[in-house]
């Protein structure tokens, strides 16, 4: 899910897939390079790593998924493409803190979403503003959350990306194991004019021919911080450039720590 119209994008592409010899990545499902196009196999436990499954029978799509990061023992931050859109379904369930994509961990029922006054929807670079929002559980959940960064590392910083999402540039065969890509953060001229700026990230792999894609939306982008532990700068949102296919990159997330006060606010109100 990479932008708030990506649930018609992505169904629609699934089914002319076909008939394409090159699958773009404008609608990215959540999505990771290697499920998470080219990524690999998770080497730690990231217990803050959450899955919310959803589908869009209206354009075929019947076992589809979207990242989120536990940030609070009853809440998760997604992106805002990924509760809301024409045809999307949500099955009512988040699953927290499992490195598989539909066993494991810790499931809570959704109780409330909150999704950012600002996110509007759209297409291309108009298509990923603002595309946060805060999903609270039912219940507390006992993982550990990761901590928001204050802010997010210059061009250049080392990163990493989670995700669950498709393992191959064409097709929807999403990863059943969770699958990690060594990314950087890329300055906004690596990705196209008007996608990246303060509130938007470009994300550039450190692995050829891999970054995130369908079913990789609203997943984690991490950073280390103090003592070396993984903090949150950036939530999967979408390609950083029109026409081109996941693998090729770059990939736009959203800048987490530059909605902490509006995260914190929302939390607040809705305790």
């Amino acid at each position: 899910m990479f932008g708030s119209k990506s649930v018609r994008r992505r169904a629609a592409r699934t089914t002319v897939v076909g008939a394409l010899a090159v699958a773009t990545c404008t609608a990215l499902l959540g999505g990771s390079a290697a499920a998470i196009v080219n990524g690999k196999d998770s080497t730690e436990r990231y217990p803050f790593m959450a899955t919310i499954p959803e589908s869009a029978p209206k354009y075929g799509l019947y076992d589809g998924s979207c990242g989120a990061s536990l940030i609070d023992a009853r809440w998760v931050l997604t992106a805002a493409h990924c509760v809301q859109g024409d045809g999307l379904e949500l099955d009512g369930t988040v699953r927290i803190g499992s490195g598989a994509r539909k066993s494991g961990g810790t499931v809570r029922a959704i109780e409330r979403i909150v999704v950012h006054p600002g996110h509007a929807g759209g297409d291309g670079k108009t298509a990923n503003k603002d595309d946060l929002a805060l999903v609270r559980l039912d219940r507390p959940v006992t993982e550990e959350p990761v901590r928001i960064a204050e802010r997010a590392g210059r061009p250049g910083t080392p990163t990493r990306i989670l995700g669950f999402g498709t393992t191959v540039d064409t097709e929807l065969r999403f990863a059943e194991r969770m699958q990690e890509l060594d990314t950087r953060r890329g300055a906004d001229t690596e990705c196209a004019p008007g996608y990246a700026g303060p509130t938007r990230l470009c994300t550039i792999s450190r692995v050829p021919g891999a970054m995130a894609c369908f079913g990789d939306s609203g997943g984690p982008q991490l950073q280390r911080g103090r003592g070396g532990r993984w903090e949150l700068v950036g939530a999967t949102s979408g390609p950083g450039a029109p026409g081109v296919a996941c693998s090729a990159g770059p990939g736009l997330y959203t800048n987490v720590p530059a909605y902490a006060d509006w995260i914190r606010k929302t939390i607040g109100r809705n305790a």
